[in-house]
Formats: structure tokens, sequence, C-alpha cells
């Protein structure tokens, strides 16, 4: 019985299709790991420069008839556009920055209300305050979706014409408003 050759080829041919799976496996984990490192605010929204998508949302409840938010109103002057929710802490975190900026009317604030009960959105700004021009409710989120929002707080500067200039990933911060968000409005209004 001649089995040692072809034994240890079967032994062999059983090791590769063992590691096979096991560095398939080791790369995966590794882009993995490597994807979570990264942040999500540096990925460029491949609509910069372009203009806004065509909406028209009927305002958050408890808000006059008429003060909802459509893309007609961001032409004609440079103007923040903020996505926000009650649910959202983050946007908690950002509010007194819009209430300060509103105040000091800094520019225009419109609201794009993203996935709330009606009752809790109403309840939120009449606790927090409410900075914004106009503020659409964007129940179902699609309106969201046709800007490319990964998610709540985001922040988007229109410029005069009407097209999207920056956005803000994330809640604002003082740092990220007098280094980039406001030299840049200021750019756009010249």
């Amino acid at each position: 019985m001649s089995t040692g050759p072809q034994f240890a080829q079967v032994k062999t041919r059983g090791r590769s299709a063992f590691l096979i799976p096991l560095f398939v496996f080791v790369a995966l984990t590794v882009l993995f790991a490597v994807g979570l490192g990264l942040d999500p605010r540096l990925v460029p929204s491949p609509l910069i420069g372009k203009p806004v998508p065509q909406f028209d949302l009927p305002p958050v409840k408890g808000r006059p008839p008429g003060s909802g938010l459509a893309t007609r109103d961001l032409k004609g002057e440079v103007a923040l556009v903020n996505v926000f929710a009650s649910w959202c802490t983050a946007c908690r975190e950002e509010h007194p920055l819009l209430m300060r900026m509103a105040r000091d009317k800094v520019v225009p604030i419109h609201g794009l209300n993203y996935k709330d009960r009606p009752e809790d959105a109403e309840r939120w700004l009449a606790q927090l305050g409410d900075p914004y021009h106009r503020v659409g409710a964007d129940l179902n989120g699609r309106v969201a979706i046709d800007w490319g929002v990964y998610g709540v707080p985001e922040t988007f500067v229109i410029d005069r014409e009407g097209r999207i200039a920056y956005k803000q990933i994330g809640a604002l911060t003082p740092k990220a408003l007098e280094e980039t968000i406001l030299p840049l409005i200021e750019k756009l209004r010249k």
C-alpha cells in the first residue's frame, strides 16, 4: 500500500483549503478596522456646487402656514439649511450656536426637520427656541435622502443661486463655524 505521497498531498490541500478563508477573513477584518477609523465628516458631498434638490415641505406643526421650506426659498441670499430632529442628542448640543447665530442675524437659517413626530418637533422648538426663518417637516425622510443626508445633524451652506456650497456632517462646533462656515458665508456674499 503506497499511501505516503498521496496522503501528504491530501494533507497539504486540506491546509490550504483552511488557510484561504482565514486569509479572506483577516483581510476583511483589516478593511473594516480601517473603515471604522475614517472620519465621516471628511467624506465630500457629491452635491457640492450643484443646485439644491427640488422639494416643497409643509411647516413643522405649530408654525404659521406658509413657513415651510421649499427649493424656491433657497435662492437670492446666502443661507444655512440645518437638518435636525427632536430625538437627536447632537442636535441639542449644536442648538445654542444656531440660536446665537439667529439672534445676531449672521445668516438666514432654515430647518429641515427629519423623521420627527409633529408634536415632538413642535415641543422641541418651543422649549429650546426656534432659530429658523423657515422650517419644513420631512416626515418620511425622503427630502433628506435627496440632499444626501447621512444622519442628523447636518448643515448646508447655500449660495445666492441656490447651490450647495458646503456640507457639515455632524454637529456644528464653534471651531467649524469660525474656521470654515463663517468665512465661506462672507466669501459667498461678496
